[in-house]
């Protein structure tokens, strides 16, 4: 499986699990099917882009950077957008994804095929 593709599996299913600890959040538990499908859509975005980083560059370090970064950026501009009554769950929305980048980033270097290298 080559890296963006394994990117995506891990984004979709690192994603789900993040998306699933909003169940710890009392007072969205009524949009958790919203919430598992945004979530898991952001892991496939941060698995892409950090698989493709991953064909280019290969270091671990620069990959997590990249995927803690990746995952940030996106659970920030989630959480930016709030829930009906005003509330913004920032903490709880951009540590997870914080953590599911850097694993995701990680993840992508570490594991995958690389292309072909033509002779």
């Amino acid at each position: 499986m080559n890296k963006p593709v394994l990117g995506l599996v891990v984004g979709v299913v690192l994603g789900a699990v993040d998306g699933a600890t909003a169940w710890f959040t009392p007072a969205v538990r009524d949009q958790m099917t919203g919430i598992l499908i945004g979530s898991s859509v952001k892991g496939m975005v941060v698995g892409l882009l950090a698989g493709w980083f991953a064909r280019k560059v290969r270091s671990v370090p620069m990959g997590i950077a990249l995927g803690c970064a990746l995952g940030l950026l996106f659970a920030f501009l989630v959480a930016l957008g709030g829930d009906e009554k005003g509330n913004h769950y920032y903490l709880e929305i951009m540590l997870p994804g914080f953590v599911v980048g850097g694993i995701i980033g990680f993840l992508t270097q570490r594991w995958g095929d690389l292309p072909a290298q033509k002779a």
